[in-house]
C-alpha cells in the first residue's frame, strides 16, 4: 500500500500536436471521470487538471461541481468520491506549488511518454521511491504528449507502456490506468 503521497496531473498545455509543435489541447470530460476513478481505485491523493484556458477550466469545474455538489453526486456517490480528488489549475507549476503547500515538502515530478527516453525509470523504481515520504506527481499529456519543455522540467521520466507491436498511442485515460496499476501493484 502506498503512503498516500502519489498525485497525478493531466496536462492540456503545453502539449504537442502531430507535427511535434507545442499547443494547448481541449479538455475531454471522460478523461476527468476515468482518471479520477482510476486515481481513487489506486489510492492517489490528488488529481490535477491543468489548462490555462478559461473556458476549458470552467467546463472542468462545471463537470466536477455536477458530480460533487450537484444532483450527480446524489445519484452516484462513488463517482462523487472520485471527482472530489480533482483540482483545476492554470499551470503545471501551480499544481506543484499546491502540493508543496499542502504537504510542506518538495514534489518529485515524473513525466510519462509513449516514446522511450534514455535514463527513464520503471514503474518498479517509482514504486520504491514512493515508499519514502516525498510526494510524487505523475504527469500525463493530452494530444500527442507532453511538450519537450515540460518533459525536461520533470525530475524523472517513466518508461513507456509497450504493446505487442510498433503501435503505441493509447488514450491518456488508458495509459493512466495501466501506469497506476503497475505502480501500485507491480
Amino acid at each position: 500500500m502506498l503512503k498516500n503521497n502519489l498525485y497525478v496531473a493531466l496536462i492540456h498545455f503545453p502539449v504537442m500536436n502531430r507535427k511535434k509543435q507545442p499547443i494547448g489541447s481541449a479538455l475531454t470530460t471522460i478523461d476527468l471521470h476515468d482518471i479520477a476513478r482510476a486515481s481513487i481505485t489506486f489510492g492517489v491523493k490528488g488529481f490535477y487538471v491543468v489548462t490555462p484556458f478559461e473556458d476549458q477550466a470552467a467546463l472542468a469545474n462545471k463537470v466536477i461541481d455536477h458530480w460533487t455538489s450537484g444532483v450527480g453526486g446524489e445519484l452516484n456517490p462513488f463517482r462523487k468520491k472520485a471527482l472530489e480528488l480533482i483540482r483545476v489549475t492554470d499551470s503545471f507549476e501551480e499544481a506543484v506549488r499546491q502540493i508543496e503547500t499542502q504537504r510542506n515538502e518538495p514534489v518529485v515530478t515524473v513525466a510519462t511518454s509513449a516514446k522511450a527516453y534514455n535514463g527513464s525509470i520503471s514503474t518498479i523504481d517509482l514504486k520504491q521511491r514512493l515508499e519514502k515520504e516525498a510526494s510524487h506527481l505523475v504527469v500525463f499529456g493530452t494530444a500527442w504528449g507532453l511538450a519537450e519543455k515540460l518533459m525536461n522540467a520533470c525530475d524523472f521520466i517513466l518508461e513507456p507502456i509497450l504493446g505487442a507491436d510498433d503501435y503505441n498511442h493509447l488514450s491518456v485515460r488508458s495509459a493512466a490506468s495501466i501506469y497506476l496499476d503497475r505502480i501500485c501493484n507491480g
